[in-house]
């Protein structure tokens, strides 16, 4: 096997080539984070990746720990490159995997949800709420499948690639619990804010 060559422009101009809107789609999720009356300061990064996108996040949110989970043992030794090691814990695991039990402030996934076909998506957002504390949220930032066809411009398998229509995952995300606000849509491409529910007044 050869070594993995971990260069952070190269991986990026991939993402530009294989996405077009990659950035704008790194950005929005960016953006949705932050746009909070209280800044989550635990975070649980579904699919971590390269840990550019963490990265991101953890600038616009100073205070907060992240803990990233990916199956890539090759993608976590880059995450570890990129990511501050005093303010992330990296661990390799499946989606399919148990979470951890947290409760997080914040869930985060980036183009890995479109991997699970329509019942383990459903399946992972009901554990997500479950790790979720009352004003909790989780932001997904993924593939879907645009109403029209012409607006497909993102390259899919069929096989380990497999999202679903936008209208779907915010119906399995309202069944686990979580109200949902599409923050962004563009083509093949969304970013989802879903909450749990605020704490009872009184």
């Amino acid at each position: 096997m050869t070594e993995f060559a971990w260069d952070p422009d190269s991986y990026l101009a991939l993402m530009a080539e294989e996405i077009p809107d990659y950035r704008r789609l790194q950005a929005e999720l960016t953006a949705a984070v932050a746009a909070h009356d209280r800044p989550p300061r635990t975070v649980l990064d579904l699919g971590v990746g390269s840990g550019l996108t963490a990265e991101k996040v953890a600038e616009a949110l100073p205070e907060a720990r992240i803990l990233g989970i990916d199956a890539s043992e090759q993608m976590l030794a880059a995450a570890a490159r990129t990511l501050d090691p005093d303010r992330t814990e990296l661990r390799r695991g499946r989606l399919e995997d148990p979470l951890p039990p947290g409760p997080f402030d914040l869930v985060m996934s980036t183009l890995a949800i479109h991997h699970l076909d329509g019942p383990g998506k459903a399946d992972l957002f009901t554990r997500i709420a479950e790790v979720l504390p009352a004003g909790g949220r989780f932001v997904l930032a993924d593939l879907i499948v645009p109403a029209d066809p012409t607006d497909v411009v993102t390259p899919i398998d069929g096989v380990e690639d497999t999202p679903s229509a936008l209208d779907e995952q915010l119906d399995w995300l309202a069944e686990a619990g979580l109200a949902t606000r599409v923050h962004w849509h563009h083509r093949d491409l969304a970013v989802v804010s879903a909450e749990a529910p605020p704490p009872p007044a009184g």
